[in-house]
């Protein structure tokens, strides 16, 4: 079940490994999805059956408040956001909009649902303040760390290099998705920071208008979403996305086997969502889609892995670096030169460290190499699943 960022409050929810099922009773309403509504976000969420969607991601206007055209140094003009969309009267007006989209978005979010918010300097702390006033439970900023930002051509600013993403729970004690162990495999093996290095969305993933310029001029990387999905939803989930623009939500929705809802205003955004949302080659093994999570799997007791005979008693376990050892015991302990007990016991005394994880810790050779025995417990676990199917 799900970590909690937070330290200032106790964590309520544990990491989840599955959704429990609802009632008959309690269950949401059946809701149309894989599709894209065309008009006012807010209206169109209030039309939506309440608590009926698993995650909702959201790149509201910025409201940039731009002070005039932008050039380069050669004078051509920057193509900036200059849309009727991202202009309002006041900020007054935006943090009303803000609080009726969040309160819309709030109803049809399931009760242990996401809420992903991106934005610039220029908005991400109002929808903070807003999100937090209105009940919701951050549980992490990620920073949006762009590899290739458009530079400060006035020089008068540091190069405005990221964006910020707010995920939140509906409350303190909702248990919310999270998949740590899908983010820690898509790290190379390391747990997942919540600063994510990616490019700007360029390139032929770029929408371009007939004129040849961008269709849309804060088209996000579907490496974002796709992130952003992996880390919080399951294959067949709801995800809605109330500022659906040219589809990137959807398309790694599709990509990914979850089911998206889409809102958007403008007819051409919609036409190019379309289309490039039918492009997406769905996967046809739905197990590809899953990562499972190790709490999940059947427990292996390091006895199990004597009785088998894959280490005999007397076999010698070292640490990676091979600083400390033990000796392997009929029984599954093990025995240092001066602590017995189990394979996670030992390792947390020879480090005078409060808990260990034994199968990730202690070695054994193999040739020239040092393995550790958690390669042992997965053949085991492979052997357990095969006789299972």
């Amino acid at each position: 079940m799900p970590r909690k960022a937070s330290t200032t409050a106790p964590a309520k929810a544990p990491r989840k490994t599955s959704r429990k099922v609802a009632s008959a009773a309690k269950q949401a309403a059946p809701i149309k999805t894989d599709v894209i509504h065309a008009g006012n976000c807010i209206e169109i969420m209030n039309s939506l059956p309440e608590k009926s969607v698993d995650l909702i991601f959201a790149d509201p206007p910025y409201n940039l408040q731009l002070g005039g055209e932008l050039h380069r140094p050669d004078n051509s003009r920057v193509d900036g956001v200059d849309d009727a969309w991202d202009k309002f009267e006041s900020i007054a007006a935006y943090d009303k909009f803000t609080r009726e989209w969040l309160a819309a978005a709030r109803r049809v979010l399931k009760d242990d649902g996401g809420l992903w918010v991106i934005g610039s300097y220029h908005n991400i702390f109002r929808v903070g303040a807003a999100l937090q006033d209105m009940g919701f439970w951050v549980l992490n900023d990620v920073v949006w760390h762009k590899t290739n930002p458009m530079p400060n051509f006035r020089g008068t600013r540091f190069t405005n290099a990221h964006e910020t993403l707010v995920w939140c729970a509906k409350s303190p004690d909702a248990k919310y998705m999270f998949n740590y162990d899908a983010m820690k495999q898509l790290n190379d093996g390391t747990q997942m920071r919540s600063d994510w290095a990616l490019p700007l969305c360029t390139g032929a993933e770029r929408l371009k208008s007939d004129d040849g310029g961008k269709l849309h001029p804060t088209q996000k990387p579907e490496s974002l979403l796709y992130r952003v999905l992996m880390a919080s939803t399951q294959p067949g989930d709801v995800v809605l996305d109330p500022f659906f623009g040219t589809g990137t939500t959807g398309a790694a929705a599709k990509r990914l086997g979850r089911h998206y809802i889409g809102i958007e205003q403008d007819p051409g955004y919609i036409a190019a969502a379309r289309r490039r949302i039918a492009a997406v080659e769905e996967i046809e093994d739905k197990q590809l889609l899953l990562t499972p999570s190790k709490r999940t799997e059947p427990r292996v007791p390091f006895g199990a892995v004597v009785e088998r005979g894959m280490l005999q008693p007397g076999a010698l376990l070292t640490d990676a670096s091979g600083r400390f050892t033990a000796r392997v015991h009929a029984d599954g302990t093990i025995i240092s030169s001066e602590h017995r007990g189990s394979i996670h016991q030992v390792g947390a005394a020879v480090q005078g460290a409060p808990a260990c994880n034994g199968w990730t810790f202690w070695h054994v050779q193999n040739g020239s190499d040092r393995v550790s025995i958690d390669v042992l417990r997965q053949q085991i676990r492979a052997e357990m699943t095969q006789s299972i199917q």
